[in-house]
């Protein structure tokens, strides 16, 4: 009698959890698991001293009010305490889901938070108002980066420690209290996990759910469109688009119903805004010419969106190696971000998971979260300036940490368009009784099969590419954690550039 062959298990989470990523523990799992609790409890608790960090770094702020310029000299400025204030938050969510006082330019699941904590403010002085609102806020966003963290690695399993990469990121300490985007963004983690283990479905109510909080994640669900087009597997993205779809009209509709004006009002806000902080589009002015009017602006940004969004689609279906969902989100997010009317410094949180999902080098990281950064600080002195000129930044030198910061992102998309292209094309996989999504054998630490975060371009810029590497980077690309359907299709779409 022949013995059958062990179950292949899902690796990532531990005990019965595992059930909801497609099964439960085996044999050998257990060690496994515990393994991976091993890396994400310390990166855990690494979050959440990071977030305490955030919250101290507003101490000044805490202490003496939200009110003036002196925020702006001691960088503790947040969003929060004015929207409490003139969006009359304090009314609670039914005053926004009826219009009847409460407003917000957010998004209306991210406007629906605000007024669900402003809600939950007791009554009391002004400050003391301000002050229960930003730690509600603190103890929400927490929550949020350590679901980011935890989700994080789970979509990558078998390298959990590059969830350090969200953890750890000086990006995640400055920017967590500026405005609500952990929500949105953990929603876009929770989302691409469940596509990395298959459940395409709920992937796209989780991304739907993630574009009524944030607009960015329509450019995850357009990578998704655009590997499914190169794969074939369009059936499976259009299940998730359907679930997005599904969950956006859920959440739209108490809206239509009783404050249909909310629907569109941060879509109407950016239309009629001119260039804000950290924008290109803001530079004439900075160096003395005559601003760009709002709709030249506006056109301005289409236009240079649209032309993003074909680099993006270029990256995704050029012939070569296929890169990863994140690979590709990361591409259309940061130069959409580089193309926008406005690019506060909040939202480059939206980047920071992707640079963890991507594998890319701490050195890469701290390049960008260095000059997001110095512009973090410069932004502030040079508001500050505004009102005060003689102690203020200077116009021009404000420039000059704008263009850095953009730099800093371009630098990200430069490092990943490399790692992916410098990868030869995977060889066709020899027969297995495995199933394609599962490798034959788990990489142990430090073996050749291990490669975590390693940048594949590094390890190929000596331009002496062996037989051995270039088998290795073959299993690393068949090796895809976040591919979730698109496992194991050949291509059938590319596009070449000639």
């Amino acid at each position: 009698m022949t013995a059958a062959a062990p179950e292949r298990q899902v690796e990532g989470l531990p005990g019965d959890a595992l059930a909801l990523a497609g099964g439960p523990l085996g044999r050998h799992a257990s060690a496994r698991a515990a393994s991976w609790l091993a890396t994400v409890l310390p990166l855990l608790v690494a979050t959440a001293l990071t977030m305490a960090l955030s919250v101290v770094q507003r101490s000044h702020c805490i202490q003496k009010g939200w009110v003036g310029s002196d925020q702006f000299w001691h960088g503790c400025f947040s969003d929060l305490p004015s929207l409490y204030q003139l969006n009359h938050l304090h009314d609670g969510l039914g005053s926004y889901l009826t219009g009847s006082g409460t407003t917000s330019d957010h998004p209306v699941l991210s406007g629906s938070l605000l007024t669900l904590l402003g809600g939950l403010v007791p009554d009391g002085a002004f400050l003391d108002q301000t002050r229960w609102f930003v730690l509600l806020w603190a103890v929400v966003a927490t929550a949020c980066a350590l679901g980011i963290v935890w989700l994080t690695a789970a979509t990558r399993p078998r390298h959990a420690a590059l969830a350090a990469h969200v953890s750890l990121s000086p990006v995640l300490l400055l920017a967590a209290m500026v405005s609500v985007d952990l929500f949105g963004v953990v929603l876009v983690s929770a989302g691409v996990w469940l596509w990395a283990r298959r459940r395409p479905l709920a992937a796209g109510v989780l991304l739907g759910l993630a574009v009524t909080a944030r607009t960015y994640p329509l450019l995850v669900l357009l990578a998704l469109l655009l590997l499914g087009l190169r794969t074939g597997r369009l059936a499976a993205v259009g299940r998730s688009l359907l679930g997005a779809v599904v969950a956006v009209a859920v959440v739209l509709v108490p809206f239509l119903l009783g404050n249909p004006s909310a629907v569109l009002r941060s879509t109407d806000v950016w239309w009629q805004s001119a260039p804000g902080l950290g924008s290109v589009w803001m530079l004439p002015q900075l160096v003395g010419l005559d601003p760009l009017p709002p709709g030249l602006a506006t056109l301005l940004s289409i236009a240079t969106g649209v032309l993003a969004l074909l680099a993006g689609t270029v990256f995704a279906l050029r012939p070569g190696p296929r890169p990863t969902v994140a690979q590709v989100s990361l591409v259309l997010v940061a130069l959409v971000l580089l193309t926008g009317k406005a690019f506060p410094v909040q939202a480059s949180l939206w980047l920071v998971p992707l640079v963890a999902l991507c594998g890319l080098r701490w050195r890469d990281h701290l390049v960008w979260a260095g000059a997001e950064a110095l512009h973090f600080t410069m932004v502030w002195l040079y508001v500050a300036g505004l009102s005060t000129p003689d102690r203020g930044l200077p116009p021009g030198w404000y420039a000059v940490f704008l263009l850095l910061r953009v730099a800093g992102v371009a630098w990200l998309v430069v490092r990943v368009w490399r790692t992916h292209t410098a990868v030869p094309a995977p060889r066709e996989p020899a027969p297995t009784a495995y199933p394609a999504t599962t490798p034959a054998h788990d990489a142990e630490p430090g073996s050749s099969r291990d490669l975590g975060g390693v940048d594949r371009a590094d390890r190929s810029d000596s331009g002496v590419a062996t037989e051995a590497n270039a088998v290795g980077d073959a299993d690393e690309a068949d090796d895809d954690e976040l591919a979730g359907d698109f496992a194991g299709a050949p291509d059938r779409l590319l596009v070449r550039i000639t």
